[in-house]
Formats: C-alpha cells, structure tokens, sequence
C-alpha cells in the first residue's frame, strides 16, 4: 500500500475513532490534531493489523479496503482508550 493510501486509511481510522471514543482528543484543533489524528489512525492500522494477524483471522493491512479501515479504526480505539486511561489518572507524573 503507497504512503498516500496510508495516510488517507490513517486519517479515515483515525478520524473514526476519535468519533467513538468521547472525551478531550490529543492534539486539539488545527493542523496539528489533523497530523494528530492521520498518526494516530496509522499507528492504528499497524496495531490492528498486528493484532489480525496474531489471532489468524486476516493477513493485515496490505490493501486500501473496507478491512483495512475497519483494522486501523480497531487499533486507533484501543490506542485512544489507552491514552485516556493513562490521562485520566494524572497522567504519568501522577
């Protein structure tokens, strides 16, 4: 899959997510929360995929489809509600 599909699944995932997860979004508004979310939505496509992979029920993200996105959505939520745990607690100082 070329950059540009990566990071059209990854603003798309990450978008997504951020949709299904409620509360305050790293990175805000602006251009730096869309860098944010296109990151966060690739790193979830990595994640997802990996996870597809180790439980035998896809070969992960190697195409731009509905699979792809749906992983890179998966992965985006659990990155996103592991950020909020950790947040939500004060963070790592805390």
């Amino acid at each position: 899959m070329g950059i540009i599909a990566w990071i059209v699944v990854g603003l798309i995932g990450g978008v997504i997510a951020k949709m299904i997860v409620p509360g305050d979004d790293p990175g805000g508004a602006g251009p730096i929360g869309i860098v944010i979310t296109i990151v966060l939505g690739i790193v979830g496509a990595l994640l997802g995929g990996f996870l597809a992979v180790a439980m035998g029920i896809s070969n992960g993200v190697d195409d731009f489809d509905i699979g792809s996105i749906l992983l890179s959505i998966v992965g985006a939520v659990i990155i996103l509600v592991a950020y909020k745990a950790i947040a939500g607690r004060g963070g790592l100082n805390a």
